[in-house]
């Protein structure tokens, strides 16, 4: 079976701001692999789909203080996988056997039978783990490193049963996610005062992304433009640069993906500046301060912005200090009516349901 890997860039992850380690080093040597876990995402059937599965880990650990998407991979009911930390990176999903094991998610939970391409997407993976390690690795389920319930009785099962494929085939990577010649170009611009090209975050970041959008450069986007500049926005600006007539597409060619001055005033009509960009909008302080029993000025401050932004239907006496029902009433108004949050409206916030809110 073949493996196809959608990347961290492909699906808009959060560049690293370091490598990430919890007990050794921040690399593994390949190998180093000796155990393969299989991990499931919790009491709750999954219903994201396509990259919002990996945005929505990668939000809850990156709430929980850690670097970044704990999992190796992860592997959704259609059959995609997602690069998390990857082959060499140290894991982050099973204290003791970080180092020695790859962790992958099945995005699955509670009772949730799990798709017969998501067994053998995780399949072909394993195999291919092993071909990369030289070595059968052990098949492991979450709770054989660790005490818990993960990964569940079914994922468990399968797992003991050997993780049998069925002869199904690994789904391809969604459109568009796919990078010509194997390469992108991967650095950033300071136009204006402002940063562009890969990794860039900002509004003129989603101001690029609308633009090509407008103009029918918006092909490899799959959930639209935002704030975080990924391989979709370069490949999509590329394509916009060869219909101004500049050639050469591999790093540091015209063509490459990466604005230049001229063809950004060309895209927008005018060269934006520093000084018209709005301030980044406060980090999220963290899950615990909303949540029954929390009293904090972050919940007042949370109020006053879904007031603000026409979410406080709920509210009798306006936004206090202390989480109420009505807080989580208003908060799942708001991220009902927001794409990016739709999938799972628990009316508890998150740090891209804090992002939206507060900017």
């Amino acid at each position: 079976m073949s493996v196809t890997i959608i990347s961290r860039a492909a699906w808009g992850a959060t560049p690293w701001d370091h490598d990430p380690s919890s007990d050794g080093p921040a690399h593994v040597a390949l190998p180093q692999r000796s155990e393969f876990y299989i991990h499931y995402d919790g009491a709750h059937h999954i219903t994201r789909t396509g990259y919002a599965i990996p945005r929505a880990i990668e939000a809850e650990h990156l709430g929980n203080g850690w670097a970044g998407i704990g999992y190796s991979f992860v592997v959704s009911q259609a059959g995609e996988i997602f690069e998390g930390r990857g082959w060499t990176r140290q894991g982050a999903h099973c204290p003791g056997h970080n180092i020695s094991g790859l962790g992958v998610q099945i995005a699955i939970g509670g009772d949730q039978e799990p798709s017969a391409k998501a067994l053998a997407a995780c399949r072909a993976l394993y195999d291919e783990a092993c071909r990369k390690t030289g070595r059968t690795l052990a098949k492991r389920g979450h709770k054989d490193g660790f005490a818990t319930l993960c990964p569940g009785s079914k994922l468990y099962a399968w797992v003991k049963a050997g993780m049998p494929a069925k002869g199904y085939q690994a789904a391809p990577a969604p459109s568009g996610s796919a990078i010509p010649g194997g390469s992108v170009a991967r650095y950033k611009v300071t136009l204006g005062g402002l940063e562009y090209g890969y990794g860039a975050y900002g509004d003129q970041v989603t101001d690029v992304g609308r633009a090509l959008v407008k103009k029918g450069f918006g092909r490899h986007y799959a959930s639209g433009p935002g704030p975080r500049w990924t391989d979709a926005d370069t490949l999509n600006y590329s394509d916009y640069q060869k219909s101004l007539g500049f050639e050469g597409t591999a790093p540091h060619q015209d063509a490459d993906g990466i604005p230049g001055e001229s063809s950004l005033r060309e895209l927008l009509g005018n060269l934006p500046s520093k000084a018209s960009a709005p301030a980044k909008p406060p980090a999220f302080p963290g899950r615990k301060y909303f949540k029954p029993g929390a009293a904090n000025r972050f919940v007042t401050q949370l109020g006053h912005q879904l007031v603000a932004k026409g979410y406080g239907d709920h509210y009798r006496s306006g936004p206090g200090p202390h989480w109420s029902e009505a807080d989580r009433q208003n908060v799942a108004a708001f991220q009902r009516a927001h794409k990016a949050l739709a999938g799972d409206p628990d009316g508890y916030p998150g740090p891209l349901t804090w992002q939206l809110l507060v900017s």
